[in-house]
């Protein structure tokens, strides 16, 4: 096993899914839940996981997956991957008839196929790409479909293979036939829609300056999830057919439904730890149970009642912004189950300030026309983690020490707000020691953030202080980073133009 994949089987989730969510076009759950199966042996041992996920998924899933790749040689927003992917293969400096030809290719092919052409443009020509559009398209929908599938799984490889090479490791995807390889094996269950209606409220929480949050009534407690299992006893159903050990993925689906009701607490990581237990405890096949779920937020809608407005206890609206996340591994210890692995998280979470971050002061060379700025604004999408020194806090609402995604959220819109940045990075630390700071019983924060700050039009307009936008260009920039409570410790490396507290 080399040392790098020994660096990438001990990062956080969140920086695994940073470096590798974009192997797969717009779908970093690829990576989310290939994450989860480490230690890989190899790189080549990890793009296998990743297809097996694909694989796994239902075919909606998987049409989703071919949808979001772009049109070959369209002249529209796409990933910074697919844009470089195309300009190697000349479908950025295409002749007027080429580009015609093309288009209508594309157009004929989704018409049939109800997903883009998709091929792995490596080693490709204008002229070959639009020989194999032309061949393609005469085919039936699940041979395409399966062809797609395939030609999405070569665009992975190279772009590992790619980032390999860029950080000077491209051996490590060289195929090693003499190396014994750990075996792969697990199934399970995704998708599983859960609504619960008047769970446990969730109350008792630690109060901080940032946030207004006290607690969540749990009228409607809901969550998607995902489960895999794990176990030797299952090899022979992979290698003989052999199902009399096999818990159906239907079954499962069940018998996390069914234990919604039996649920006595109020977070999300307190029912995937109870469930994931309650896994083990039935089937003694299984060694290892991990268990993922988002949030799904429902949000209060005011009501005029007696003169004033007041939340509704019967209607609540369905939101699609930013919702908490949690994912709880347990496995076999003996004659005793552990609780080896947890996280809990804020995803998708979307900031804007208009005004008062900066970017200046960074290296200029020959290739920078980047000018500096000192009172931009700044659009983030933001994902932030953490993990608690004891998982119980997470998991017992009880204990008096479960932080909210909702408190972790306006903790960061606050210090967005108070904090003139020098830079995301900058941005994401204070986030980082805020946070750390606020709750003690935190060991790790890490955060995933993106760059889609808008694209300045007009400077200033014909009255006010107002400017005009339009969405950036495709390539946008990334960071990620994780801090312990070591990080507390620093006293030379702040700006001093936010506090810490």
């Amino acid at each position: 096993m080399s040392d790098l994949i020994k660096l990438v089987n001990n990062w956080s989730i969140t920086q695994f899914v940073h470096t590798f969510g974009g192997l797969f076009e717009e779908s970093p759950w690829v990576a989310e839940r290939a994450g989860l199966s480490r230690p890989f042996d190899s790189f080549e041992q990890m793009m296998k996981v990743m297809k097996n996920e694909v694989q796994a998924s239902d075919d909606q899933v998987k049409l989703q997956l071919l949808r979001n790749h772009p049109d070959l040689g369209a002249r529209i927003s796409m990933s910074s991957n697919s844009v470089q992917e195309q300009a190697g293969a000349g479908l950025d400096s295409l002749s007027q008839e080429q580009y015609n030809e093309l288009q209508q290719l594309n157009k004929v092919y989704t018409s049939q196929f109800g997903f883009p052409f998709i091929l792995a443009v490596k080693g490709h020509t204008a002229s070959s790409i639009l020989e194999s559009m032309r061949q393609r398209h005469r085919r039936g929908r699940e041979e395409e479909f399966e062809t797609a599938l395939k030609e999405v799984f070569k665009i992975a490889g190279i772009r590992l293979e790619q980032w390999l090479a860029q950080i000077g490791h491209e051996h490590e995807f060289v195929s090693k036939p003499a190396a014994v390889q750990q075996r792969t094996m697990y199934y399970g269950k995704g998708d599983v829609w859960m609504y619960r209606s008047y769970a446990k409220p969730l109350t008792g929480i630690q109060s901080i300056p940032e946030s207004p949050f006290i607690g969540r009534s749990n009228i409607l407690f809901g969550l998607n999830i995902k489960v895999a299992v794990q176990g030797d006893e299952f090899l022979p159903s992979f290698a003989e057919g052999d199902n009399s050990l096999v818990v159906a993925t239907d079954s499962m689906k069940n018998f996390i439904l069914k234990h919604a009701a039996d649920y006595t607490g109020a977070t999300v990581e307190g029912f995937l730890a109870l469930v994931s237990r309650r896994f083990l405890e039935t089937y003694p096949q299984m060694s290892k149970v991990q268990m993922t779920a988002d949030q799904i937020p429902f949000e209060d809608i005011p009501i005029g009642l007696e003169g004033s407005y007041r939340p509704s206890a019967l209607v609540f609206r369905y939101s699609q912004n930013d919702r908490a996340t949690a994912a709880v591994e347990a496995e076999r210890s003996g004659d005793s189950i552990e609780l080896s692995n947890h996280f809990s998280g804020v995803a998708d979470l979307r900031l804007i300030k208009v005004k008062g971050s900066e970017f200046a002061g960074f290296m200029q060379d020959e290739y920078t026309t980047l000018p500096e700025t000192w009172d931009r604004p700044l659009f983030i999408f933001l994902n932030i983690n953490w993990r608690y020194e004891d998982p119980r806090d997470g998991m017992d609402d009880q204990r008096g020490r479960y932080v909210a995604a909702e408190q972790v959220r306006d903790l960061a819109a606050a210090v967005f707000h108070e904090c003139r940045s020098a830079s995301i990075q900058h941005l994401i630390y204070q986030i980082g020691r805020r946070l750390l700071s606020r709750f003690e019983q935190l060991s790790e924060v890490s955060f995933e953030s993106n760059n889609r700050t808008w694209e300045t039009v007009l400077e200033e307009v014909k009255e006010g202080e107002g400017k005009v936008f339009t969405e950036p260009r495709p390539p946008y920039g990334f960071q990620g980073f994780s801090m312990t409570r070591d990080d507390l410790g620093t006293d030379g490396r702040d700006s001093g133009k936010a506090g810490d507290v």
